[in-house]
């Protein structure tokens, strides 16, 4: 299955991680330091699912997620969190925002391609 991922994180060796993860998958990653290079990176882009930090600058995972969901045509695309946080409050508040999902990190780059699957597929 062919599938075209956004993945947010403001840590560049993150964004490596997500993207050494999900090529071997035959997942095409499309990459963005924060959430405002992400509504960039998003635009003319049909992503089949999006991977996003919360704690970044300029714009962090929530306002990003809410910007998201703000588009009419990215309003049912898959967003998973991926994140170090792991309070019950923030994971409310991303499902309130939109979110598909949560994990944490570090993650497991089998469950992540299982969770894009699971989600997008």
């Amino acid at each position: 299955m062919s599938m075209k991922v956004l993945a947010v994180d403001d840590s560049r060796t993150m964004r490596d991680m997500i993207r050494m993860a999900l090529m071997p998958a035959g997942i095409e990653v499309h990459l963005a330091e924060d959430g405002v290079h992400g509504i960039e990176v998003l635009d003319g882009l049909s992503p089949d699912a999006i991977i996003t930090d919360i704690n970044m600058p300029r714009m962090d995972g929530f306002g990003f997620i809410d910007a998201v969901r703000d588009q009419e045509e990215h309003r049912a695309t898959p967003i998973l969190v991926l994140t170090t946080e792991s309070a019950p409050e923030l994971k409310m508040r991303a499902r309130e925002a939109g979110a598909t999902g949560w994990i944490v990190k570090p993650f497991d780059p089998a469950k992540l391609v299982k969770a894009l699957q699971m989600v997008a597929g």
